[in-house]
Order: C-alpha cells, then structure tokens, then sequence
C-alpha cells in the first residue's frame, strides 16, 4: 500500500511530502515487484519445448521419434551416471582421466574378440589395424579372431609391444540370419577356452567397425555395455524391444533402462561369459520354438542387460555411425561400416568403399 503514495494526486494542502528514506524504500519495492513479474513470465510453459525422456535426463538434442539430431550435448551437461549409479563414460571427461590412471596402474592383460566369417574377413585387416593406434594404447591386448579365412590375415599384421593375435578356427556360416543365431554360443566357446584362461577382460565386437580415435582403460568394469547412437535420448516408448510375449527375449512395457548396441560390450571374462552363454541359450530356445527376435542377438543382449545391469556403461563415441538418427558426439571413437552402409541410400552404398 506504500508504493499507492506516489499515485495519490496533490490535496488541498499541497504537493505530498516524501522522505529520501521513503524515495529509497518506494524504488526497492518497484524493483521486487519488475522481479517478480519478470519471473513469473519466463515460467510459463512453451508449447514447443521438449518434453524430459527417459532416466538419461536429456533428449541428445534431437526430437522425437525419427527426426534428425542437430546438435551434441554439451559437456556441462552430459550425465556421468546411470539411475543405478554405474558410470556413464565419456573419454575427455576427469572421470574417465582417473579411471585411465587407475587401471593404467596394474597389468591387465585384456582381449578383443571379433568373428570374421564369409564376406565379413574382408574388414578384418582394417579393424585390426585401426584397433593397434587406438584401441588401449600401450596396454597388454591379445586380438582373438574367430574366422573361416585365415589367409585373410596374409600377410600377418605387424603388432605393438605386448599385443598378441590368435586365430580361433570356426566353420563358415554363410547367411547373416544364420551367423547371428551362431554367434553368442561361439563367443560363448571361444571366452570359456581359452580365453577365460588368459585375459582378465574381455570386449566382443562386430568386425565391420573402425577404431577412429582412443578408447582407453576408461572402458573397464565388470559388465560394459554401449549406448545405441540412433536410440541415445530417445524416450523408452521408442526403444525397439522385443514385443513378442513368445519370444524368450521378450520385454514388458515396465521394463529396461536404455538400449544398448551389440556392436561393442565386454567386461571381465567370467561375466562375459556369463552374458553369452545365456544369450546363446535362449537364442536356441527361440529357434526351437520357431520364433524370431525382431532384433536378432542383440534383442537377447538387451534382455540380459536388463536382468543384469551393467555395472560400466559407454556413450555412444564408443559406437557411433553416420546416419540421420544418430546424436552427434563430441568424439567418433569406434564408427561401425557396416551399419554405416545400411543408413545409406542404394546408391551411395553401391558406391562406397566401406560396404
């Protein structure tokens, strides 16, 4: 009611007299009053704001469902933990920098395994060249390649101090549906003997990827899974789980997390094998009833994860490839060809050199 005493207009006998205590104490009020107008304006909703998604606690940048991302997250504003507390790892972050120094402390001696099978041995010599530049610089690291063309590492690939390569013979398997349907039980074989036996921890990936920039220690845990880059953000509606009640890998609307790619995932040996060895069983209890996950194996890997949260969980710089879905991340560090060359149009992939 104080401020009115400005308003009041000059009465009978004469102008109002105001203080230099009042004139001060009146020009506080009046800018409270701008303040509180001013906040109450900008806490209106938008229409056009974007809406919070699923317990990542950001969007990516991008819109929902099918649009393209426009912009990478700022570091400021990157989580660096999952709701259950795991890590959520970005190379250049402090987080990451300890970690590396953490590990880089012990001897740890950690194996890659691939599958290099039909026309997939044609990207072996890439994948296993980039992997010496980038893949655990200066570590301890046995390459185990599972392939049906040995000659495709002809001549043999010239390897750092303290790397080791082993070629694990398999049988061919022509057909990618076949292939897909075989491989968890033979990652599975391959982790248990002899693998298990002579690395702490163990990464499985898709041959058809590029190492493109460090991936270091930070990536160590007990069970390591990768954010898909086309899904990263996106609300749990949108996730392509497996929707079929029948289907072993089958997900309630209730359930998961995130979704996790299977072109990059790894831990130590025993809980690696642990997660293939499951996977492969209900892959073959699928196929006995003659069903098919929509997904493939990586249907199965995401219902494991769901049951088995991973302990580590990377970004997608750690599998990454160009296509209009995929976020934008501040470093491309392991960028898949393959899927790369199922983004493209038919004529760009006839075209490329990478398909």
């Amino acid at each position: 009611m104080a401020l009115f005493a400005l308003c009041r207009p000059p009465s009978a006998a004469g102008r109002v007299k105001v203080t230099s205590k009042q004139l001060v104490l009146y020009c506080l009020l009046l800018c409270l009053l701008i303040y509180f107008l001013r906040g109450r304006k900008t806490s209106v909703p938008v229409g056009s704001a974007r809406p919070l998604l699923h317990p990542l606690g950001m969007d990516g940048g991008r819109e929902v469902k099918g649009r393209m991302a426009d912009a990478w997250v700022p570091k400021k504003q990157r989580p660096m933990q999952t709701s259950w507390g795991a890590p959520l790892v970005w190379g250049d972050s402090s987080n990451s920098e300890r970690r590396r120094a953490e590990f880089m402390q012990q001897e740890i001696r950690t194996g890659l395994l691939v599958l290099a099978v039909g026309s997939y041995a044609k990207f072996l010599r890439r994948f296993l060249s980039s992997a010496e530049h980038h893949f655990l610089p200066g570590g301890m690291v046995t390459y185990y390649i599972l392939t049906d063309s040995p000659r495709a590492l002809e001549p043999p690939i010239k390897l750092g101090p303290d790397r080791q390569l082993r070629v694990v013979p398999v049988a061919e398997m022509p057909g990618w549906e076949r292939l897909s349907r075989r491989r968890m039980a033979l990652l599975a074989a391959a982790i248990k003997d002899p693998i298990g036996n002579e690395v702490e921890y163990v990464f499985c990936a898709d041959v058809d990827q590029e190492f493109m920039a460090p991936v270091g220690e930070e990536i160590l845990g007990d069970l390591v899974a990768t954010l898909h880059p086309e899904l990263y953000g996106m609300p749990r509606r949108d996730f392509p789980y497996e929707s079929d009640e029948i289907s072993a890998a089958s997900v309630d609307q209730d359930e998961g997390d995130y979704y996790y790619t299977s072109e990059l995932y790894g831990g130590l040996a025993t809980e690696v094998y642990h997660l293939t060895r499951a996977c492969s069983l209900l892959i073959l209890q699928d196929q006995e009833g003659g069903v098919r996950a929509v997904g493939l194996e990586e249907s199965y890997l995401n219902r494991y994860l769901i049951d088995h949260r991973p302990s580590c969980v990377l970004s997608p710089e750690y599998s990454w490839w160009d296509s209009a879905l995929a976020t934008e991340v501040p470093v491309r560090r392991l960028v898949s060809l393959g899927r790369e060359c199922n983004a493209m149009d038919p004529q760009k992939r006839e075209n490329s050199h990478n398909c």
